[in-house]
């Protein structure tokens, strides 16, 4: 098997941009991740937000986890618990309205960090969306402007640490599944690793790397791709020595977005539309309760579904 791809941005307005766009192209049509290097955020900046998500889980969020272990009997398990993750996680809403201010328990520092990575990483998903369009021969712009809605995108962070678990065997860190939403951006842990994708019937590391951003697509661009880019089943395996950090950033349609293939992808050898039209926050109450399950049954529920009724302003017409 082909090695997980890794691809530098540093090029990318350069002589070789042709290049690095052809490698973004391979990732996304034959692995749904890539992992970005030289991706213009500060590694003095990400060392700085990684110290601090660290520090608050200790502070705040370990003995927590430990107690529910506890009052579960966790570690104690004798078969394969297929109805909880081993993990400590809290989130992040950035857009439309953040609500970073109402987290408890963050320090003014942590809070300040954030909210500056948070924009960073916005701005990256962004000039990522651009660059897929230009791979796909869609207007520049167009995929940002497919998930405006009325309000705008919606982006947020799930912030995760993933202790050591004494049946790794028994309890995943987090069961495998397909990411609901638009471009996911990943900042994990370089050195307690532990991330897995599904590629060709087997499980694939996704390579600890320091300073990366892992890039994975969701089931939205999928489906405004028509199924060019697939969305990827992946999973964490919960590791018995660390705990492994994960920041995971998903810009996603805003809640009234309308997604549907992209005219300009539909027709080619004759495909037609393979995916249905729906509205972004109908698919989102879906998925909340099959989201370790197929995601090919979550897309044909709608096919017979008239959106007509539940469809206001097209953002990309």
């Amino acid at each position: 098997m082909a090695n997980f791809p890794v691809i530098s941005l540093e090029k990318i307005n350069g002589e070789e941009r042709s290049q690095v766009l052809e490698q973004i192209k391979d990732a996304c049509e034959n692995w749904g991740f890539f992992e970005l290097v030289n991706h213009g955020i500060a590694p003095e900046f990400m060392d700085k937000v990684e110290r601090l998500t660290k520090e608050h889980y200790r502070k705040c969020m370990e003995l927590r986890f430990n107690e529910m272990v506890a009052s579960k009997g966790l570690e104690a398990v004798q078969s394969e618990i297929d109805d909880l993750d081993w993990e400590s996680t809290f989130f992040l809403r950035h857009r439309p309205v953040s609500n970073i201010s109402e987290i408890p328990e963050l320090d003014d520092e942590y809070r300040a960090v954030m909210k500056e990575f948070a924009a960073k990483l916005e701005k990256l998903a962004e000039e990522l969306l651009d660059l897929l369009c230009e791979n796909l021969g869609l207007e520049k712009g167009y995929l940002k402007r497919a998930f405006l809605g009325s309000a705008g995108p919606t982006f947020g962070t799930k912030v995760s640490n993933y202790p050591p678990c004494p049946k790794p065997d028994l309890i995943k860190g987090l069961r495998a599944h397909t990411d609901a939403g638009g471009i996911i951006l990943l900042f994990q842990d370089d050195k307690v690793s532990g991330l897995q994708l599904l590629k060709d019937g087997a499980w694939v590391d996704v390579p600890p790397m320091r300073h990366s951003i892992v890039i994975n697509i969701g089931d939205q661009l999928e489906v405004i791709t028509n199924g060019r880019y697939k969305s990827v089943m992946h999973r964490v395996i919960a590791q018995t020595d660390g705990t492994r950090m994960s920041l995971a950033s998903f810009y996603n349609p805003g809640a009234d977005a309308v997604i549907y293939p992209a005219p300009a992808l539909v027709g080619e050898e004759s495909c037609g539309e393979l995916y249905p039209k729906f509205v972004f926050e109908d698919y989102m109450k879906l998925y909340a309760g099959v989201k370790f399950q197929a995601k090919e049954p979550r897309f044909e529920a709608f096919k017979n579904v008239d959106t007509a009724s539940n469809v206001g302003r097209v953002a990309t017409a």
